[in-house]
């Protein structure tokens, strides 16, 4: 297969169509190798449009390309930016942000996949990533605050302690609700007391393991 050819193909006929047009995006994913990130045994699909089994459990995914790509332009990381992600998978989503920001906390629950994780990124050059074993239903409290939080999963809702955890200005993406229409949610912290948010696409994504299916909290 020729590599090149194949993620010019994704990128073109996958990532463009679904409004991904942000010129430093589609830089990013001709730079950051995706098929590096990919197990050995699924590298043929490294440029497919689906997710990538990573692991045994059904929601152990690397989401689609388009998916990834489109949160990544939705999110509008700067170089100054402090950024958690919750559900490392592959660390291919991390790699991405951590050629836009300044630091990356990528929270993985399976001990397994983490490892594997960091030792891609570690292949790849990228130094600006701390991959950790955790359960991230309640993100990172000490570290934070973050300008950015990105959910690599779906979730029934963002829980409350998550936004707390953002800086006025900081921006969290999540894919929120249930199958067969789940929702990609953007939410913009704009004060001390108040948040914003839109919802500007349809997407459904395997469950991120820890989070609540029900919780008295809704935004």
């Amino acid at each position: 297969m020729d590599l090149n050819q194949a993620r010019f193909n994704m990128i073109e006929q996958q990532i463009r169509p679904w409004e991904v047009l942000d010129p430093q995006v589609l830089e990013l994913l001709s730079v950051v190798h995706r098929e590096d990130f990919v197990p050995l045994a699924h590298k043929a699909l490294a440029f497919v449009d689906m997710e990538i089994p990573l692991g045994a459990a059904p929601n152990q995914v690397m989401l689609a390309p388009r998916v990834q790509a489109r949160l990544l332009q939705d999110l509008v990381v700067k170089k100054t930016d402090k950024v958690l992600e919750i559900g490392t998978g592959s660390g291919f989503m991390a790699a991405l942000l951590a050629h836009q920001a300044a630091q990356v906390l990528s929270l993985e629950i399976d001990a397994a996949i983490a490892a594997q994780a960091q030792a891609n990124l570690q292949k790849a050059g990228v130094t600006n990533v701390t991959v950790r074993q955790a359960d991230g239903s309640q993100g990172a409290a000490a570290d934070g605050p973050f300008d950015v939080i990105l959910l690599s999963g779906s979730v029934a809702e963002v829980p409350a302690a998550l936004l707390q955890q953002l800086t006025v200005g900081g921006r969290l993406a999540a894919i929120v609700g249930d199958e067969p229409m789940m929702r990609t949610t953007l939410i913009s912290r704009t004060s001390d007391t108040s948040w914003t948010t839109t919802e500007p696409w349809d997407c459904n994504a395997p469950r991120l393991s820890g989070f609540a299916e029900h919780s008295r909290f809704k935004f």
